[in-house]
């Protein structure tokens, strides 16, 4: 892979920034030269986090409203790099899956994506140069039981992420578009799913990392933002040129069974 600062002179947004992946992945993106627009909807926290990403801009937007997603895209102009990492869980029988959490869920995940995509391509057209880096999950490829949302919008986004390569592949080859499909990362959203998934099965919370989040694990670990930060930043080296449509799983092993 290419070392020091290659994306010198790209522009990055990353999407859900204030913390965990986001976080990381600007981070990673900043080391490697690009200049990162940062935006979440945690406003302070965001803030906070882009501090320490010495040429970051912050931008707060609600990823649900279509409203402010627009304004995003206008305040962003012309990006090189796009990734779509905003993201939360809801976790409940289906029977008692709220129908508002369905909607904010599929919203965010799922809609956001395509509408960022869809607004932002012209410019990496118009260079012929282009990285939109979906974050998905390994539940982007598999489903687990109480997920419907999460798994729903993250089965989707692999779709759109396929559609959307091979629209590119034809008409730019020079941008492509992939999915980073990570197993359970070290983030304030595992955290809290850790709580939900104790009390959805009447489980101790310490015993919840262990048999069930990394039951599938071959590699009995949680993965760190870091990583996924650095996968990203390989998705978009000219050593990636030729990986576009992909689902790119950082998964421990969970696949291999």
């Amino acid at each position: 892979m290419q070392r020091g600062e290659f994306l010198k002179g790209r522009r990055a947004l990353v999407t859900g920034a204030a913390s965990g992946i986001g976080l990381a992945v600007s981070r990673e993106l900043e080391a490697a030269g690009a200049d990162v627009v940062m935006s979440d909807i945690q406003g302070g926290l965001l803030r906070d986090a882009a501090s320490g990403v010495p040429r970051a801009k912050a931008i707060v937007a609600d990823l649900s409203s279509r409203e402010s997603l627009h304004e995003l895209a206008r305040s962003v102009g012309e990006i090189d790099i796009l990734v779509n990492n905003a993201g939360l869980q809801h976790v409940r029988p289906i029977e008692e899956f709220d129908e508002a959490k369905w909607d904010l869920l599929l919203a965010t995940m799922l809609t956001a994506p395509f509408l960022l995509i869809r607004k932002l391509l012209p410019s990496m057209y118009a260079k012929n140069w282009g990285r939109v880096v979906n974050i998905g999950s390994v539940h982007s490829l598999v489903a687990s039981a109480y997920k419907s949302a999460y798994v729903s919008a993250k089965h989707g986004l692999m779709g759109l992420t396929k559609t959307v390569a091979l629209e590119t592949a034809a008409r730019s080859p020079g941008v492509t578009v992939n999915t980073v499909c990570p197993s359970y990362v070290r983030t304030p959203l595992v955290e809290k799913q850790i709580a939900d998934q104790a009390r959805v099965h009447g489980m101790d919370e310490r015993d919840v990392v262990e048999k069930v989040l990394l039951t599938q694990n071959a590699n009995k670990r949680l993965i760190e933002p870091e990583e996924v930060g650095q996968c990203v930043v390989f998705l978009c080296s000219s050593a990636a040129a030729s990986i576009t449509g992909s689902a790119f799983t950082m998964d421990a092993g969970w696949l291999a069974h």
